[in-house]
């Protein structure tokens, strides 16, 4: 337990180190890349509750990207630019819609689980296409970031804190929950359903209320997203996406506090090196991310200790 506070004080120190240390150097590109890793670690945190602890494969978690990417890009496009109101919307939209997807989805387990979740997710991503009014397959522009009184978003440093912020404060709230009774059902669900019933634990209330707290949360990452890339797109929910998030959290370490960013910086850091290096970058990303998986059963965070669950 010491050596994993140990390891999170060291790894916080590092990243609230980092602003100062690549602008001293001239490298500001750095502190974006890193916003964004962040960005998509809030969201393999939030699929690791439903994944990792719940035993949820979701092939739709990408979905819940878009949403909140929509719902800052839409009200922007209108005009409303309050960042209570479009982080509020999104984060809200996103869990109702994981709440409609979840009491469907969630009734099923296994290849249909994923199936259903797939469906849904590709259902929302053709819906976003045929949004001309908002750019439809094109994309748009963000009209503005998000604004917040005496928060600037357009300042580089105070939006990486902001982000740096966010996912500690997601990496807490998934801590607690998992830890708390309700996370206690939620796993027992995962490792035995017959015996959770019959102890007296209906499985589908908790896994439909953790569905929905997970899409809140990715919900938020959407909001962060947009207002990083001042661009919307619906390639945010296309189900490749979802397997990209969904691979950061094996490749971390599933059922793991860290597991969800180290996974994070390890793809999207390696995967912006080699792209760097060569247009076939793919080529060898492939074969490293299987070897990960080999090798590193409990993933990253299993050479540090072992998952929660």
């Amino acid at each position: 337990m010491k050596s994993r506070i140990i390891l999170w004080i060291l790894t916080v120190a590092l990243l609230i180190a980092l602003p100062p240390a690549v602008l001293a150097i001239g490298q500001p590109f750095y502190l974006d890349l890193v916003r964004r890793v962040m960005i998509f670690a809030i969201a393999a945190i939030s699929l690791n509750l439903i994944l990792g602890y719940g035993g949820l494969v979701s092939f739709g978690h990408a979905a819940y990207l878009g949403i909140g990417g929509y719902a800052v890009g839409i009200l922007g496009f209108y005009g409303f630019h309050n960042g209570w109101l479009q982080w509020g919307v999104a984060i809200g939209a996103s869990a109702l819609v994981a709440a409609a997807i979840g009491a469907v989805s969630v009734r099923t387990s296994g290849i249909y689980f994923i199936m259903i979740t797939l469906a849904f997710t590709q259902m929302l991503y053709y819906l976003g296409i045929s949004l001309e009014e908002y750019g439809g397959d094109d994309g748009m522009r963000l009209k503005a970031r998000s604004q917040f009184p005496l928060i600037d978003l357009g300042d580089p440093v105070v939006f990486y804190y902001l982000v740096l912020a966010f996912m500690l404060l997601s990496v807490y709230f998934t801590y607690r929950i998992v830890n708390s009774r309700f996370g206690m059902v939620l796993r027992a669900a995962k490792s035995n359903e017959a015996r959770s019933r019959a102890i007296g634990f209906s499985p589908y209330p908790y896994r439909l209320a953790a569905f929905v707290i997970a899409g809140a949360m990715c919900g938020l990452a959407g909001a962060l997203l947009v207002n990083h890339t001042n661009y919307l797109t619906p390639d945010f929910m296309h189900w490749t996406r979802s397997g990209e998030v969904m691979f950061m959290v094996i490749l971390g370490g599933m059922a793991s506090t860290a597991g969800p960013v180290l996974g994070a910086f390890a793809l999207l850091l390696v995967e912006d090196l080699l792209s760097g290096w060569t247009e076939h970058w793919q080529v060898i990303l492939g074969p490293l991310l299987i070897l990960s998986v080999v090798f590193f059963r409990r993933g990253l965070a299993g050479m540090f200790y072992k998952p929660d669950a």
